[in-house]
């Protein structure tokens, strides 16, 4: 490969918004004393802007601490884009053609570190870990735990010890699995970059050991290592979409020089910033800053912990206690997504009832706490606690991220999953996310005043996908071949054109293989147009005989290409040229009133966010073929081909994604850097805005980001609405944006791609990554990776979160359900002493653990597998301050838990003292003696009645509405309450389970007694399933009568609406 030739390009000064004696510059001073203009602040320093002669040129820093530079390089990068690339090198003491000797090098790596972003160091196993036991119901099961070995009940104690591991190491192996999967992703950063030292030696060295100063060689292909002032440039362009968010690569000149310090990185031609890639040509530059110090260091910054900066103010003793807190708060789980924190809070209430309820044990015996009486009130305490809540939510999750993950959506932290299903708003990039990040050729121009529309694609690369309409008719070879101008124009834009499209594969008889395409998008998307109509490159040179005489390549300083080709009959040339149109339209023959004509054209093409291309042509006699290296000569007098506008289409997923948000009453903003109109376009395409936005444009639509930062937080609060579009996005005007909407009491979701993202993306309640396209910084900011890069994933895990919440209501319902029903009868059973005055325990610590591990469980793990719902995309984000417990799960629960409770009460009772003669014996907590058979049989009574009623519970949670006869409307009563049973497997065969296992644990012997502490049961299974049956009639009678209730409201409500629309009818009537 040719070296690019490396030279300092020298300028004597710069444009400024002040005005300045000839011959000066901007340089930084203490301060603006002078008789020349006002001084200019220095961003980021203490420093001020003023002017001197170019002799003079320097950067003075009021707080000298450089002692190998005499200047601050974070401050020779805030103005590098504004500076000549020569006074860049003798600002940071740099040679460009010799470069830094191996001992400056080492002496500035000492000083300045290596260049590479402060990240989280990868996999964090005991982060991971600590993530999983901080949460409030580990924290109370861990009491409950010890409490049970202390009063050397090693059964209990052992369970709820089994129960805590399974929740930590199904958690940690989930969340640990998806971390690996993002390390995997993280592939952005240049490992090695060729420099200049010694004395002008090119060599290559890691990227992490480049300093500022430092000059460095790039190359198409590349991946620019640090924040580069360029000082040579060759056909140079990078793709800066990870950090501006524009899909269109950017040509670079290292001869700009810019006026605005603050102008935007997008526009900063003479500068290539760190992660970008090099798209076409070669350069050299000087690195002016390193590592964090780089424009994506910055964005890396801002990723860093709010709470690191808050600690550090205050006094010390105000600092120590936030940190306290918040630790706790970490600890107990109160901090994270709303579900989290909810459960938490909730784990702690239950905490305190248990207390409560071991007093009233203790006090109602007397306070003679012996052991038994001890135990009574640990059993009491469990019975209230649902101990497989973690467990079967972390099962849950894991299932669903497991799902998810076939989805193409890695969801990092399991919470994140539950919190997707209650989001309000989707703060969304557009380029590669709603986009495809890819060029598509949409409407052409003839010279006759004829329009072109490419129509129906559904490919970029795909030719045989679309078709080309012109005048209402679709093109073909043969009408093309009749046109003259249309031959023309599909002649220049497949000519003129370095691009490969290649058709899938043959071999392998691969069915889901795909078109493919190498080269510049805007040249893809110009031979796919053409092949469309079989007028590609390959087919028009075997059809017309053209031979290739010479190419004279797109040049960024006069925005055009051209390529030359020689007839078949060697007669003539033929000149086909493609440029910018303000370039290239002069150069042709065009009138004066149909040149304006043109441009007017060009504009309206502009104002639909197409970027647009200028094609013409010219016949050469062979006699020029001599001069066919003089660019100049062959570059004009050229006759007017055509315009064609490309741009980057939505993802064919976008809109319906869009539409399904909207109809779940999801608000989608696009964030982007791209221009107004460009994003405005998009967002018409896929939904987000109407289609005649301009006709009604208000703050309340469309903004240009500089305007939005204009307004004070106070004024954006004052808005009706938050703008659905924010052209020109930086990453501060994002989150101001996420800001803007937490304070309205918003939960958001950032997706985005690029670097740019990322402070959003972390900001964000929920952030979403892309994984194929996406930068390491943004993977490492979000909550959960879209392998695929399709924005309409988002909506399938919010689908999945939706579902997800819908299904923790069902088991949170039947979980407290049996914790309500055991603390009845436990509560009640207090009443019922033996011959010492000692309570009899209605339910052993066993059944009740049994009861509420196994039996529950399983039959809330199946409840957590349920299908989604038909409406379950069709109705508002549930409400994020009530969260899963609403007051209808609240009520139900009562309801239900209290129902089972009482027939399991009633039943115990007519066992003792309707059979039985209501001696409980002596010593019948503990062991089996002679005295405990009623005692004995009244608790296996209780146990299988509330067994087989949390079994049917858990089929009644299914639906909290319908029952279980009309849950599928589907045929009749009979076949839709099997269908009902059957739909979900693991819910039935949990259910059959849950029928059966109370016949083994109270029948077999050993078992019943010694564990379980009850005995086998006879005419008692009377009351067993006579008291289910009842059950499910008194259930079924609950949920009817819910349904009453609400067709009255609903009736109630149509009837307002339709009485407030006839006196609206009359009062328009009146008038």
């Amino acid at each position: 490969m040719e070296e690019a030739p490396v030279h300092a390009v020298q300028k004597n000064g710069f444009a400024s918004h002040t005005s300045r004696p000839s011959g000066s510059i901007a340089t930084c001073e203490d301060d603006g004393s002078s008789d020349d203009p006002p001084p200019i602040p220095c961003a980021g320093s203490s420093s001020y802007l003023t002017f001197q002669s170019v002799g003079e040129t320097r950067l003075n820093n009021p707080n000298k601490n450089h002692p190998h530079l005499h200047h601050d390089p974070a401050e020779v990068h805030t103005l590098a884009h504004t500076l000549a690339s020569g006074q860049v090198a003798e600002q940071l003491e740099t040679n460009v053609e010799r470069g830094l000797t191996t001992q400056e090098a080492t002496d500035r790596l000492r000083q300045y570190g290596h260049n590479k972003l402060e990240t989280s160091g990868g996999v964090s196993w005991w982060r991971i870990l600590l993530r999983q036991v901080s949460n409030s119901l580990t924290f109370v099961l861990a009491i409950a735990m010890i409490l049970s070995f202390v009063t050397l009940d090693f059964i209990e104690g052992g369970v709820i010890a089994a129960v805590i591991c399974l929740n930590i190491v199904v958690g940690f192996v989930q969340d640990f699995r998806a971390e690996q999967t993002i390390q995997s992703l993280l592939a952005m950063a240049a490992p090695v970059c060729r420099v200049i030292r010694d004395n002008g030696t090119s060599i290559t060295i890691n990227a992490d050991e480049l300093v500022p100063g430092d000059v460095v060689v790039l190359a198409v292909g590349d991946i620019v290592p640090t924040d580069v002032r360029l000082t040579s440039t060759i056909n140079f362009a990078t793709d800066e979409a990870l950090l501006t968010g524009e899909s269109k690569p950017c040509t670079k000149d290292a001869e700009a020089s810019l006026e605005d310090m603050d102008s935007p990185i997008g526009d900063r031609i003479n500068m290539a910033y760190s992660s970008t890639n090099v798209t076409r040509g070669r350069a050299v530059g000087i690195a002016v800053s390193t590592g964090m110090n780089t424009e994506i260091g910055k964005i890396a910054e801002l990723l860093k912990d709010k709470d690191a900066t808050t600690e550090k103010e205050g006094f010390w003793l105000l600092r120590a206690g936030r940190k306290i807190l918040f630790n706790v708060k970490s600890a107990l789980g109160l901090i994270g997504t709303p579900l989290q924190v909810k459960l938490s809070w909730f784990a702690l209430l239950l905490f305190a009832l248990a207390i409560l309820l071991a007093i009233i044990v203790f006090s109602a015996n007397a306070w003679d706490v012996d052991d038994e009486t001890l135990i009574y009130g640990i059993c009491t305490a469990v019975a209230v606690i649902p101990e497989s809540l973690i467990a079967v939510l972390t099962i849950v999750i894991a299932v669903g991220s497991k799902a998810m993950a076939k989805s193409n959506v890695i969801v990092r932290k399991m919470g994140a999953l539950e919190a997707i299903g209650g989001v309000t708003n989707i703060c969304s990039d557009k380029t590669g996310t709603l986009t495809q990040g890819k060029m598509l050729a949409r409407k052409a121009f003839l010279p006759n005043g004829e329009h072109m529309v490419v129509q129906n694609e559904t490919g970029p690369f795909d030719p045989t996908s679309g078709e080309i309409a012109s005048q209402g008719v679709t093109l073909t070879e043969q009408s093309a071949s009749q046109n003259q101008q249309m031959r023309d124009f599909f002649h220049t834009i497949s000519l003129c054109n370095l691009a490969t499209v290649t058709p899938p594969s043959t071999q392998g008889g691969d069915a889901t293989a795909a078109w493919t395409a190498t080269g510049e998008p805007t040249e893809i998307a110009l031979q796919v147009m053409a092949m469309r109509i079989a007028y590609g490159k390959q087919q028009v040179l075997d059809r017309e005989g053209l031979s290739l005489i010479t190419e004279h390549s797109f040049d960024s300083s006069i925005k055009r290409m051209s390529v030359i080709y020689q007839s078949h009959d060697e007669k003539h040339l033929e000149v086909f040229t493609k440029g910018a149109t303000e370039v290239l339209l002069p150069l042709t023959h065009v009138p004066v009133s149909p040149r304006q004509a043109i441009l007017e054209q060009a504009d309206s093409m502009a104002s639909q966010g197409l970027r647009v291309l200028c094609l013409a042509r010219r016949q050469l006699p062979i006699t020029a073929r001599d001069s066919v290296d003089d660019r100049a000569s062959i570059e004009q007098q050229l006759t007017f081909a055509g315009l064609v506008g490309l741009y980057d289409p939505p993802r064919l997923e976008s809109a319906d994604a869009i539409r399904q948000c909207q109809a779940a009453g999801i608000t989608v903003h696009m964030l982007t850097g791209d221009h107004l109109k460009t994003a405005t376009t998009i967002a018409q395409e896929i939904g987000i805005l109407g289609p005649h936005v301009y006709g009604s444009m208000t703050s309340s639509s469309v903004m240009v980001a500089q305007d939005f930062d204009k307004f004070t937080d106070e004024a954006i609060d004052d808005m009706k609405t938050l703008p659905l579009v924010l052209a020109r996005c930086s990453p501060s005007t994002k989150l101001r944006m996420l800001h803007a909407l937490h304070r309205r009491g918003k939960y958001c979701v950032m997706t985005g791609d690029g670097t740019n993202d990322s402070p959003a993306l972390k900001g964000a309640d929920v952030g979403v990554a892309m994984g194929m396209n996406g930068s390491d910084v943004s993977k490492e900011a979000a909550d959960m990776v879209l392998t695929d890069d399709n924005f309409a994933s988002i909506v399938s895990a919010i689908r999945e979160g939706r579902r997800l919440f819908d299904n923790i209501q069902k088991f949170l319902l039947h979980l407290l359900t049996s914790n309500i029903s055991q603390i009845i009868l436990l509560l009640v059973g207090l009443a019922f002493q033996d011959r010492r005055g000692i309570s009899v325990f209605p339910l052993s610590p066993i059944e009740i653990l049994w009861a509420n591990l196994i039996t529950s469980s399983f039959l809330a793990i199946g409840l957590g597998l349920e299908e989604a719902s038909a409406d379950v995309m069709l109705r508002p984000p549930h409400s994020l301050s009530t969260g899963v417990f609403t007051t209808e799960l609240i009520v139900d629960k009562f309801i239900y838990g209290g129902i089972t409770g009482i027939l399991s009460l009633v039943c115990y009772i007519i066992v003792i003292e309707g059979v039985g003669n209501g001696d409980l014996g002596h010593d019948c907590n503990e062991s089996y003696n002679e005295t405990c058979d009623l005692a004995f049989k009244a608790r296996g009574t209780a146990y299988a009645i509330m067994t087989v009623q949390i079994t049917l519970m858990a089929l009644e949670a299914k639906h909290l509405t319908l029952g279980l006869f009309n849950m599928h409307s589907e045929g009749n009563a009979f076949t839709g309450f099997f269908r009902t049973l059957y739909k979900n497997k693991f819910l039935f065969w949990s259910s059959v389970v849950g029928i059966i296992t109370p016949f083994p644990a109270v029948f077999i012997p050993v078992v019943n007694k010694t564990v379980f502490r009850h005995l086998p049961l006879t005419w008692e299974w009377a009351l067993v399933f006579g008291s289910s049956i009842l059950f499910v009639v008194l259930v079924e009678a609950w949920k009817a009568a819910k349904r009453v209730k609400r067709s009255r409201a609903e009736r109630k409500r149509q009837v307002v609406n339709t009485e407030k629309q006839v006196e609206k009818s009359e009062e328009s009537s009146i008038v």
